[in-house]
């Protein structure tokens, strides 16, 4: 399994950010394979982490149409600096706090 983890400062979003945000993390998990996605967002730092099963489906992500739009607007001014990260996950484990 991979992850891209994405980092951003925020920069002027239109009234369209939001709609793409959403409609582009639809698009992703049911056309595209991806498994998961956060995001959260602290003053202007923000940060997305997608999961997926493979190298292969991050790469036709990246060169999906509308994704392409939303990356060049977010060159354009919706992000003043962004860092793009694609890792392997080599170990994931998980559990739950003991109940008192």
């Amino acid at each position: 399994m991979y992850a891209v983890i994405f980092t951003a400062t925020v920069g002027d979003r239109d009234e369209r950010y939001g709609d793409m945000a959403a409609r582009l993390r639809d698009l992703a998990m049911t056309e595209f394979g991806c498994i998961d996605f956060v995001s959260a967002t602290e003053g202007e730092q923000e940060i997305a982490i997608s999961y997926w099963p493979d190298e292969a489906s991050i790469i036709a992500w990246k060169q999906q149409a509308e994704h392409r739009v939303a990356q060049q607007r977010g060159k354009d001014g919706w992000y003043k600096h962004y860092k793009v990260e694609v890792v392997k996950i080599l170990r994931a484990y998980s559990g739950n706090s003991p109940k008192p």
